[in-house]
């Protein structure tokens, strides 16, 4: 994941040199294309980032080289964002924020955590 992650960092450094010749006003699809290559890239480097940086396997995010579910460690949502602005390395910026383990109201049971299993 880490190679990915560097990888992934190579392309989104290289949509620097990504310019859009349609000047049209109406259906410029030279434009649409190229604010979906750079939505996808965001995306996708916020994605590897965030999954490199979870050291366990849960659900369909699953590591050969953390095989277990870790909920001690990882009951937590990543968060993610980017920043163009910063330098190349440095774009993808992962926080975490904690999982609610209630219901926010008395009509819902409440359903413990568990591993999947199939």
């Amino acid at each position: 994941l880490a190679e990915g992650a560097n990888l992934i960092d190579e392309c989104v450094e290289s949509f620097a040199d990504v310019k859009v010749s349609d000047r049209g006003l109406v259906w410029n699809t030279d434009l649409v294309e190229t604010l979906e290559l750079e939505n996808l890239l965001i995306n996708a480097a916020i994605t590897m980032h965030s999954a490199e940086q979870r050291k366990e396997s849960r659900g369909a995010h699953a590591r050969e080289d953390f095989p277990d579910r870790n909920d001690k460690e990882w009951m937590k949502h990543t968060l993610g964002w980017f920043d163009s602005a910063k330098t190349s390395k440095g774009k993808v910026n992962i926080d975490y924020r904690p999982v609610h383990m209630q219901p926010l109201d008395k009509d819902m049971d409440h359903v413990p955590p568990k591993a999947r299993v199939y």
